[in-house]
C-alpha cells in the first residue's frame, strides 16, 4: 500500500469559517474525511500534516523522502512567496502534486503566480475538495 503524506498550509484549519463564499462551508475535518475515504477506495494510506508556520512546513517536506511515496500538497499563500517550500521540494525526491481548492488564476493579483507550483509534478487549482482526490490519483498512478 502506498504512504501518502498530505500537507496543508495557513488558514487551511479554517476551512468552513475562513471566506466560505471561496473555500465553501466544509471544514477542515471534512477535507480530511473526504480524503480518507477517498484513499481507503484506492488503497492508499495517508497521513495529514497541517501547520500555519513554513518552517514546519519545510521540515515536514525533508523528512518526508524514504517515508512517503508522494506529497499532496496545499502550500496555501505561501504558494504565492515561499522559495523556502519551493527549494524544500527541490531537495528531497519524493514527488509532490500542489492543489488550491480556489482557482488561484481567478483570485487577487498576488495569488495568480504559484512559485512552489514550478518545484512539483503538477499543480491542481479551483476542483476544491475534489482536487486532492486528483493529486493522489496522479501520485498513485505514477507509481504503477
Amino acid at each position: 500500500m502506498q504512504k501518502i503524506l498530505v500537507i496543508n498550509g495557513p488558514n487551511l484549519n479554517m476551512l468552513g469559517i475562513r471566506e466560505p463564499e471561496i473555500y465553501g462551508k466544509r471544514t477542515y475535518d471534512d477535507l480530511c474525511e473526504f480524503i480518507c475515504d477517498a484513499a481507503e477506495k484506492l488503497g492508499a494510506d495517508v497521513h495529514f500534516f497541517h501547520s500555519n508556520c513554513e518552517g514546519d512546513i519545510v521540515t515536514e517536506i525533508q523528512n518526508s523522502m524514504n517515508k512517503f511515496d508522494g506529497i499532496v500538497m496545499n502550500p496555501g499563500a505561501y504558494a504565492h512567496y515561499s522559495y523556502a517550500i519551493h527549494d524544500a521540494i527541490t531537495s528531497v525526491t519524493t514527488p509532490v502534486v500542489e492543489v488550491h481548492i480556489s482557482d488561484i488564476s481567478k483570485r487577487e493579483e498576488f495569488r495568480r503566480t504559484s512559485v512552489t507550483a514550478p518545484a512539483c509534478r503538477a499543480m491542481i487549482s479551483g476542483k476544491g475538495f475534489e482536487g486532492y482526490i486528483i493529486a493522489l490519483e496522479m501520485l498513485l498512478n505514477d507509481k504503477k
